[in-house]
């Protein structure tokens, strides 16, 4: 029987998007910009940041609410690197603050080596490491 792993804390708070102006001020004014950057990490390069700002811009203009699309993208992100908190909580901090919540997403991915202006193809090359980064399951088993 295994014993499911014990969640991680992000390595930055929700409302740590204070000290970080520059990106809280992009996440606020060109949300799509920051959640591409986000996703193109997320998808490990198999979806660009220009395709994920623009289904994103598409997610504001039909449903007027882009959060709901940008939610998975954090769970996504849980799921990876195991990191605490659920579902329903990435979709509420994405409805009532998607600036906090992006801002969130960004600085977690930087703290874990990942270049954003770049992207995940060329940290890829300059890390070959980064691009190994587990997926983590349900635990180890003896």
């Amino acid at each position: 029987m295994s014993k499911p792993q014990d969640k991680a804390p992000w390595s930055v708070g929700f409302l740590d998007c204070l000290f970080d102006m520059e990106t809280w001020c992009t996440a606020l004014w060109g949300p799509c910009i920051t959640f591409g950057q986000i996703a193109e990490i997320v998808d490990k390069g198999q979806t660009s940041c220009e395709a994920s700002a623009a289904l994103y811009s598409l997610a504001f203009i039909i449903m007027k609410c882009p959060g709901l699309y940008s939610c998975f993208y954090r769970s996504r992100l849980r799921k990876q690197y195991n990191l605490e908190g659920n579902r329903c909580g990435d979709c509420l901090l994405h409805y009532f603050c998607e600036p906090c919540a992006l801002t969130q997403e960004y600085r977690e991915l930087q703290n874990r080596g990942f270049d954003m202006y770049i992207g995940w193809h060329a940290t890829a090359e300059k890390n070959p490491g980064l691009a190994m980064a587990p997926v983590v399951g349900k635990g180890m088993t003896k």
